[in-house]
């Protein structure tokens, strides 16, 4: 095996580097010379990965005494987001991929306005882990502000239409896309339902 194509201690992989393979939306086989791996993403980089193409991955182990996975990142920002994110408690692996894959904007913009209804918006995360989250990401800004420089950090006009995002999950569709079909909208929508209208067309 070449070097830096796995690295990994007793309990721990750091890295992969192999061919991609797509199986469930945010599932994925990473192809390390023969030996699959299954690995989770944020359906961000789920949508961005292609098919049968070699990619190095930042790798997240996680290991309880009933489970071992493996958690996937193309960034070293989001990996150590999502590191942070799931020391919250109250907040899991599926609940911190679901977070990585909300638009930075959106993060920013609850630590910005010190508002937790922000985070509300996201699909499982309620008032009271809004509260705790909003906290942790505001430490998490003032030590760590290359987590979230991704991104514009600043909202400014384009801020997110709550009432959009609430009417468009209604209609059942996931946060992540909910969020990246708004953020793409032109400034120029004045109101929830043409924010609604014209997000749909990208959904």
């Amino acid at each position: 095996m070449p070097a830096g194509s796995l690295l990994c201690s007793a309990h721990m992989i750091a890295s992969l580097r192999g061919t991609i393979g797509k199986t469930t939306p945010g599932s994925i086989i990473v192809d390390v010379q023969g030996v699959g791996y299954g690995v989770s993403v944020p359906i961000t980089m789920w949508d961005d990965l292609e098919e049968g193409v070699v990619a190095q991955l930042h790798v997240s182990t996680y290991v309880r005494e009933d489970r071992f996975d493996l958690f996937g990142f193309t960034d070293m920002q989001t990996k150590h987001l999502f590191d942070a994110l799931i020391q919250v408690n109250g907040i899991g692996p599926r609940m911190g991929l679901e977070l990585c894959a909300v638009p930075r904007g959106i993060l920013v913009q609850a630590i910005n306005e010190e508002d937790p209804a922000v985070l509300t918006s996201i699909k499982g995360i309620g008032r009271k882990t809004a509260e705790k989250l909003l906290l942790e990401l505001k430490s998490l800004a003032e030590k760590h502000m290359e987590m979230f420089s991704t991104e514009a950090m600043a909202i400014s006009g384009s801020r997110f239409d709550r009432d959009a995002i609430a009417a468009l999950s209604q209609l059942g569709f996931a946060s992540p896309d909910i969020m990246r079909a708004l953020e793409s909208l032109p400034s120029d929508l004045t109101s929830t339902e043409e924010r609604v209208t014209a997000a749909l067309r990208n959904l």
